[in-house]
């Protein structure tokens, strides 16, 4: 790949960063906590608002076709946009889900009566959407659900109950896997079905996460009723969905993590941490561990650039996304973990609270850096699939 950017790539850098100086104040700049921290409601207004100015302008969903709300852009565009939306820490989006996982699949398998309905408004957040994939007793097996869906005339009759379950309280709708034909083999007999999550039936209940929000939740469905028209794909076919949801999925959550910005903020904290009364940068030992993040950063995100081949060609993302997921995951929480070495006792601290050394944002880091190691699948399954999709070991 050449990483050399067009004229065109750097004339649509400084129109963006021009665009965000302008139309972002210092005030709402928000440095990074979490990608799973869950704001009260005002935050979160705060956020839809701050979305809604940025669709208004064209920068939400830019690589997505122009037919559909996008503006055409590039996948090289895509990169230069994450790169600057991190530079000016301007809030995430709402509408994560829709745009990151939803939006790609409906445009890849949905009819063009589906992408026409639901599409635009992904980009807009006038409907937000969750994901309906783990079960209390199918996490990383998710092809072992038991969700049902049974036919009824014109409709699906939905039971069952779905788990970890990112923005479901804030959700208007809901890609989901169910069981439309149960004496098939697990990875058949599934259906992949759009549902509102307005519908009589659907009970969302917030989870508390150790970090004391509660972004995840478990859903409840109790007969609900569902039109056969909110099918994506073939019945009993879900399954091949789903994985281009997870391809999506997975690749996103490489793409969108700026660890390189990580490790820098790292090197400020190591300046402001004494370590046996002089700064811990002055350690050679730090400094060597804080070069590895870095270069393990920059390898991260050229890895990234080298799977976008295979979408230019307008494929699917493939299990090369695995390795960007299993590489961010890992080496967020390895980053979080040194940072509570460096900070010692301070790492206790919680957010915002009295002396707690870059307002606790690093302990609320740790906290969550976990939940990326399973949210997505596990970096087991991960390993697991690089091993036999990418390297092709043998099964036994």
């Amino acid at each position: 790949m050449d990483f050399n950017l067009s004229s065109e790539d750097e004339a649509f850098r400084r129109e963006l960063r021009a665009w965000l100086e302008a139309n972002l104040p210092e005030s709402e700049r928000v440095p990074p906590i979490d990608f799973f921290f869950e704001e009260g409601d005002e935050q979160w207004q705060s956020r839809v608002r701050w979305h809604k100015k940025m669709h208004a302008a064209g920068w939400v969903g830019i690589s997505w076709p122009k037919e559909y709300g996008g503006r055409g852009a590039s996948l090289t565009q895509q990169l230069i946009f994450a790169d600057e939306i991190n530079r000016a820490r301007a809030p995430r989006l709402v509408n994560t889900m829709g745009i990151m996982m939803v939006g790609p699949t409906l445009i890849h398998w949905g009819s063009e009566e589906q992408k026409r309905r639901y599409v635009p408004k992904i980009l807009s957040a006038e409907e937000i959407w969750c994901q309906g994939y783990s079960e209390p007793n199918s996490g990383s097996d998710v092809a072992s659900l038991q969700t049902r869906a049974v036919e009824e005339g014109d409709y699906f009759i939905i039971n069952g109950s779905k788990v970890w379950t990112s923005d479901a309280h804030h959700a208007d709708l809901c890609i989901l896997l169910v069981r439309t034909d149960p004496a098939a083999p697990k990875h058949k007999g599934i259906s992949y079905i759009m549902v509102d999550m307005h519908s009589p039936g659907v009970t969302v209940r917030p989870l508390v996460q150790i970090t004391g929000a509660s972004g995840f939740n478990q859903v409840f469905f109790e007969d609900v009723k569902v039109p056969k028209a909110n099918l994506i794909g073939e019945k009993n076919r879900g399954w091949d969905v789903a994985i281009t949801t997870l391809m999506f999925e997975r690749s996103g959550v490489g793409e969108n993590r700026d660890l390189s910005g990580y490790a820098r903020e790292l090197v400020q904290l190591a300046k402001k941490i004494n370590r046996d009364g002089r700064p811990a940068w002055e350690d050679s030992s730090v400094r060597q561990r804080l070069a590895q993040f870095a270069t393990e950063a920059a390898a991260l995100k050229y890895t990234v650039m080298r799977q976008l081949t295979r979408r230019m060609r307008g494929e699917p993302p493939g299990p090369e996304g695995s390795t960007t997921k299993l590489s961010a995951s890992e080496l967020s929480l390895r980053m979080n973990s040194f940072a509570m070495e460096l900070l010692g006792p301070y790492a206790q601290l919680t957010l915002n609270a009295p002396f707690a050394i870059d307002d606790g944002k690093w302990s609320v880091r740790m906290l969550g850096s976990r939940s990326l190691t399973i949210a997505g699948g596990t970096s087991e399954i991960m390993r697991n699939i690089i091993g036999d999709r990418v390297l092709r070991l043998p099964r036994d």
